[in-house]
């Protein structure tokens, strides 16, 4: 009799430890959610994520090895929804940050300190070598705004481009 009331308590503190932990795991879940949400519709200086439907045109940029964005120079219309496709045909990884130039300089400072840091915000791509991501970005508000890529040493050697957004 002993032996079931102690089987029965260990089933028990089992099915206790099982549920907490599932419990626990579904609310880091749900915060992680509820924390890319709100950064995904979150309005920057330089406007915010866009709804790849509506698209109004495709913009490809090209990542090189000698540090610089083709093409380094792009016109947009205010308002306007645009998809990004980024490549990087070269050997190094490279990636693409859209910001002001006080954003992408303080955030290039911030990478040196900590070159393994990772980050996903919907303004950003990683781009390994050899590979393309695409970025949908809505540029809300008129000026000019940047693109750069802030490994360390890239961004200072000249890895930026401008959007001029009329």
């Amino acid at each position: 009799m002993q032996h079931s009331n102690y089987t029965a308590l260990v089933a028990a503190v089992l099915l206790a430890a099982a549920s907490a932990t599932a419990i626990a795991h579904g609310d880091v879940h749900d915060r992680n959610v509820e924390r890319r949400s709100s950064h995904m519709t979150e309005e920057k200086s330089f406007g915010k994520p866009g709804n790849a439907k509506k698209a109004t045109r495709t913009i490809r940029i090209e990542m090189s090895d000698t540090m610089r964005f083709f093409p380094d120079t792009i016109q947009v219309k205010r308002g306007e929804t645009i998809r990004f496709v980024v490549s990087n045909t070269n050997k190094l990884m490279h990636e693409i940050v859209f910001g002001s130039m006080e954003e992408l300089k303080e955030h290039a400072d911030l990478m040196k300190k900590h070159p393994g840091m990772e980050h996903d915000e919907p303004y950003m791509a990683h781009v390994a070598p050899g590979r393309t991501e695409t970025i949908v970005w809505q540029f809300t508000k008129s000026g000019e705004f940047y693109y750069g890529c802030l490994l360390p040493g890239h961004f200072e050697a000249g890895m930026v481009g401008k959007i001029a957004v009329r």
